[in-house]
């Protein structure tokens, strides 16, 4: 089967790399519009234990993404200066172009040909293809050439967000908010190396339009936000890269599947970046299509199939809670009002994927602080 992936990023390369992995002789070919050394943003976080899918079945590639990782146990949430601890939650976070070098390095070695500075304009280049996978994010060609097809959407959600990275290094995932007179900001912040930190910073429409964002460059943005962010940054200023004001995008599929084409990782589904999932689930994607190419190696419309009928029960849960994250981020600035200890407890448990009795065995700390409050009034 001859198998063309549009996109390398961490879905396309990491699909790539299983199916050498398995099969020498595989025909798999790679094509990337970017140079080898090219991406957008800064660092990429997982939460607690997300690469432990990769433990067993891939020891080696787990083995080279660990060490590059900078890991911590807690979140700290700090309401305009009140500062709440969560312990027991844990992340790890790797610079994104260091998580792309890593993946690039096994899929060396294994002898999979990736074609860089290679835009693909139109499908019908890659017309010789038996199965063609769609890797190639949000903006993804093989899904807009099959959207009417695979039902395909895109709903941005309304607040506004940039992403920045900064020299200033932060101990924990940190939710930073505050409020100025134009409205209400959070930011995002961890440390993904030695010495860098992501530093995403979001704010409502209103928010964003009151503050004149839309007549700023990308300059007067940035020092404006340095400004916001005084106290945190800590005399650190932001390091800019492609860091425009962006909506989220929501990107859904009725199919996964159409012709011989199939997607998968953002050109499949987004999950927001609140939740630290959008790499893993890419991966994780990238598992279950190889799974389903081994168990069909001659039928790609029957690999297809299979592949969506495995991962679309476990991704829709996943998908769902990040859309619920996503949602409570659409109104964090009401969310402020709230005292502390209630502000990290409706934070904590916006997905619905976490109870207070969960909380209990993993966050003993914060919910007994949680639940004395009441007798500190």
């Amino acid at each position: 089967m001859r198998i063309a992936i549009v996109g390398a990023g961490p879905a396309g390369l990491y699909l790539s790399y299983l199916l050498k992995r398995r099969d020498r002789a595989a025909d798999v070919r790679v094509f990337e519009q970017n140079p080898a050394g090219a991406t957008f943003g800064f660092g990429v976080v997982f939460s607690d234990r997300a690469l432990e899918f990769l433990r067993e079945d891939d020891p080696e590639t787990y083995a080279a993404i660990t060490p590059a990782m900078e890991s911590w146990s807690d979140i700290t949430l700090d309401l305009e200066g009140k500062v709440v601890r969560i312990d027991g939650v844990g992340f790890s976070a790797v610079g994104r172009l260091e998580l792309l070098r890593l993946l690039q390095a096994r899929v060396e070695a294994v002898g999979v040909r990736v074609e860089f500075n290679h835009p693909v304009a139109s499908l019908q280049a890659l017309a010789d293809a038996d199965l063609l996978v769609g890797a190639d994010g949000v903006n993804s060609l093989v899904r807009r050439s099959h959207a009417k097809e695979l039902g395909a959407s895109v709903a941005l959600l309304t607040n506004k967000f940039a992403w920045y990275g900064t020299t200033r290094r932060f101990d924990t995932l940190t939710q930073t908010f505050r409020r100025n007179g134009d409205g209400a900001f959070n930011a995002h912040h961890y440390r993904y190396s030695p010495d860098m930190s992501t530093f995403i910073v979001e704010t409502d429409a209103a928010t964003w339009a009151r503050a004149g964002f839309a007549a700023m460059n990308e300059q007067a943005t940035t020092t404006y936000l340095e400004r916001v962010f005084a106290d945190v940054l800590a005399g650190e200023g932001l390091v800019s890269n492609k860091s425009v004001w962006r909506n989220f995008p929501k990107v859904a599929n009725a199919r996964w599947s159409a012709g011989n084409a199939v997607l998968l990782g953002d050109a499949l589904h987004t999950a927001h970046f609140s939740i630290g999932s959008g790499t893993r689930l890419a991966m994780e994607d990238a598992i279950a299509l190889a799974r389903a190419l081994q168990a069909h190696p001659t039928n790609a419309l029957a690999a297809a199939r299979a592949y969506e009928a495995a991962r679309r029960p476990i991704l829709d849960k996943l998908t769902a809670a990040a859309d619920a994250s996503a949602q409570w981020y659409e109104r964090f600035a009401e969310h402020m009002t709230l005292p502390p200890l209630e502000f990290a407890m409706s934070y904590i448990t916006r997905s619905g994927r976490v109870s207070l009795e969960r909380l209990r065995a993993v966050s003993p700390r914060f919910v007994a602080a949680f639940e004395g409050r009441a007798t500190r009034v």
